[in-house]
């Protein structure tokens, strides 16, 4: 049993494109193409619980695990150290899924509330980005398209403070290799198929909590 001041109990640079701004865009994938791209991130003969043709350590492969009491079903809670993301659900269960943080000071803790769900989004790096990087993110100024190889992947979840933008997202990532390190601008990364897995469970308006490594689970499993 974890202490009290712990979450979740626990059962058992790269490109790196993850704060950014929705793109005004003229067109959008028709669901043909969305489901088309699903197909190309999603492995054959997928099982959520077993399927690894990224090379993940096993411990960031999804996996029911038990919440503690008192948490709210539908809000998501991430682990900045043993990088876990947990969305909780009813009857005390939780989903728990491995991803990617925000690395050195980029990773922002804080409550957020998620107020806008994207299949296949756009994507634009920010101001901020383009000038701490501008070899890498110069050149997508002007926005990305939606796609496999798009920095958000294939479903995107904004997290915003009150009615404010935070620029910080939730999101599928086309480096999965990535997952379990601090790699990102800033966002929560997680493999595509994971993030295609959980979008469906999470209603906007839900709470997301990002812990700060002093308040997180360190992982033994």
């Amino acid at each position: 049993m974890l202490s009290r001041r712990h979450f979740i109990q626990t059962t058992t640079a790269l490109f790196s494109a993850s704060i950014s701004s929705p793109l005004l865009a003229a067109s959008w994938p028709t669901e043909s193409q969305k489901a088309a791209w699903d197909a190309q991130v999603t492995p054959s003969g997928y099982d959520a619980f077993t399927s690894n043709p990224w090379g993940l350590h096993p411990r960031f492969l999804p996996q029911r695990v038990q919440a503690n009491s008192g948490l709210v079903p539908g809000d998501i809670h991430v682990d900045a150290v043993a990088k876990y993301l947990y969305h909780i659900e009813a009857g005390g269960t939780a989903m728990r899924y491995g991803v990617a943080i925000g690395r050195g000071d980029l990773y922002e803790p804080g409550v957020y509330t998620i107020k806008r769900k994207v299949e296949w989004p756009h994507w634009t790096p920010t101001q901020s980005m383009i000038a701490r990087e501008p070899e890498i993110y110069g050149q997508f100024e002007g926005g990305v398209e939606p796609g496999p190889r798009n920095a958000l992947g294939s479903r995107a979840l904004y997290l915003y403070v009150g009615e404010r933008d935070t620029y910080l997202r939730i999101h599928g990532t086309p480096f999965p290799t990535s997952i379990g390190t601090s790699a990102s601008s800033g966002c929560v990364r997680m493999v595509m198929a994971h993030i295609n897995d959980l979008y469906p469970n999470v209603e906007t308006g839900s709470a997301a909590f990002l812990y700060s490594t002093a308040e997180s689970v360190t992982s033994r499993s």
